[in-house]
This record gives C-alpha cells, sequence and structure tokens, in this order.
C-alpha cells in the first residue's frame, strides 16, 4: 500500500488482490465522513431526524405488511 498526499488530495494505492467488498466498505466510511465533515448537527439531532424519518416510511408504508 502506497498513500500519497498532494496539496489537493490524498491518493491511496493498493494492490488488485485487495478484497472488493472490504474496500467497498472502506470506501463508503470515507465518503460518509467527507459528506459530515462540516456537520454541526448533535448525536440528539441526527436521532430525531432517524425517528422522524422511520415513523414517515412506516405511515406510507405499513398497509404493504399488515392486511
Amino acid at each position: 500500500m502506497l498513500i500519497e498526499r498532494t496539496s489537493r488530495e490524498v491518493i491511496i494505492r493498493l494492490p488488485a488482490s485487495v478484497d472488493a467488498t472490504g474496500l467497498q466498505r472502506l470506501v463508503d466510511y470515507l465518503i460518509y465522513k467527507e459528506a459530515t465533515a462540516n456537520s454541526k448537527a448533535t448525536q440528539d439531532q441526527v436521532d430525531k431526524l432517524v425517528a422522524d424519518v422511520k415513523k414517515g416510511w412506516w405511515k406510507r408504508n405499513c398497509k404493504r405488511f399488515i392486511e
């Protein structure tokens, strides 16, 4: 593995034999970190948002499961 830092980016070079599933999980985590880097949301705010989204999803989809 080789890690190189330029003035604009970090470049990580891995051998082609690296497990693609594990690598995808790492990439997903890095995308999450990049997307949330400037967030000022607290954990409580995030938890409330998640609960609201789940509640809304259930209201829209409960008939698919209960009939």
